[in-house]
């Protein structure tokens, strides 16, 4: 259904142009069959949790994609708590600003401060120069953030961590089947954390992992993500319970199983928007680097586009298009980091511009070639009609 006038527009009374919801993020499920044949081996077998054969396996398949050792989790912000922990990290970590709230709640929670860091406006990752900038002597490791599905500045971080003997820790939530300069993302680091919510790429229900080339640091996340247990009866570090559980494993090996046909669907996907959203005044799309897994459509809505990203957003929630405003307001700017550090929003100039001007649009399995030609009729007729939407919403 393609709208002609301002007024067809559902926000103003019209019909919506989708009748269901279009996320971001809606999960990818893979193989049903074996899913649940998975799970009934679980069930049949007794055996739910603490380390089973379907947790072993799901490790070994991702020690073996990404060149590193693992070690599952329940999710991943325990495994960046457990990173740190395991690490020893205390005083400040310099982190970005622009990413999810967990990355620097996880900093947070184990007690160490911390300390945010600007982006690159190209590439929205953090900006190794600017972390350089940022060391002081309490620094104790710098957060890089693999953000959109592709790869940080690793190199750039890498420099400055080395130059001041800090620890680097590499969020890859969003960037599991990524590589960069031709190895694969968790290969980096002193460790790597991954996410496996149901929004990634790959899902496991809800999980985590740490990957790492340092045995001692692998065992000790081990340890840690079970209480402290080296052995039945024989405690000996502090630990939480931070384990995966076999349906999760079993999920998580199934979408390890369709792992590059998701990727190829999202390629073609950021594609097809590339094509259809070329051409539209004020809007542009963020490229993907190389080594990426295109599982984020991400466009910058400018100040020469006739709507603003808010106004836009509001008119595509009304659409039952759910485009999200990633990452606003920017992590500085939410509690209680904004009481902790109120003036630090003037050194995060990039930050603050791209936390006003990104919108996220969906993406995955669950979206087709036609609804991704809608959804950018539907943008390109209102950033068309900008100045008479922008009119109708602040009259209302």
């Amino acid at each position: 259904m393609q709208k002609t006038t301002v007024a067809e527009l559902a926000f103003f009374g019209g019909q919506a142009l989708f009748n269901r919801l279009i996320h971001v993020g809606t999960p990818n499920i893979g193989s049903r069959d074996e899913v649940l044949a998975r799970v009934a081996q679980a069930l049949d077998a007794r055996r739910l949790t603490n380390f089973g054969p379907q947790t072993l396996e799901f490790e070994r398949r991702v020690s073996e994609l990404q060149n590193a050792m693992c070690v599952s989790t329940c999710n991943a912000t325990t495994a960046l708590q457990i990173a740190f922990r395991a690490l020893g990290l205390s005083g400040e970590i310099i982190v970005p600003a622009f990413t999810f709230i967990a990355t620097v709640h996880a900093i947070e929670w184990v007690g160490a401060t911390p300390v945010f860091c600007d982006i690159d406006p190209c590439t929205h990752t953090i900006d190794p120069a600017e972390a350089g900038r940022l060391v002081t002597a309490r620094t104790s490791a710098i957060v890089g953030v693999h953000l959109w599905g592709h790869a940080c500045d690793i190199a750039g971080l890498s420099t400055v961590a080395k130059r001041h003997k800090l620890s680097l820790v590499l969020d890859g939530a969003q960037a599991f089947g990524c590589s960069y300069d031709g190895q694969p993302i968790g290969s980096y680091g002193d460790a790597t954390v991954f996410s496996f919510h149901a929004t990634k790429i790959v899902n496991a229900f809800e999980g985590g992992a740490i990957t790492t080339s340092n045995p001692q640091l692998a065992e000790k996340a081990r340890l840690m993500s079970n209480f402290g247990f080296s052995d039945y009866d024989e405690v000996s570090s502090v630990g939480t319970n931070g384990k995966m559980n076999e349906a999760s494993a079993a999920m998580g090996l199934s979408s390890l199983g369709c792992l590059s046909d998701f990727i190829a669907i999202n390629r073609r996907n950021h594609e097809q928007y590339a094509h259809d959203l070329a051409g539209i005044s004020g809007i542009s799309l963020l490229c993907p680097r190389e080594g990426s897994n295109y599982h984020y459509v991400v466009i910058e809505v400018h100040d020469e586009c006739a709507i603003g990203r808010d106004e836009l957003y509001q008119l595509l929630w009304s659409e039952n298009v759910l485009a999200r405003r990633y990452y606003y307001p920017g992590c500085h700017a939410m509690e209680p980091y904004r009481s902790l550090f109120p003036d630090v929003r003037h050194r995060l100039p990039h930050t603050e511009r791209l936390a006003a001007r990104v919108l996220c649009l969906p993406t995955g399995t669950s979206v087709s070639a036609d609804d991704i030609q809608q959804i950018c009729r539907l943008i390109g007729f209102i950033a068309e009609h900008g100045a008479e939407a922008r009119a109708r919403l602040r009259n209302r």
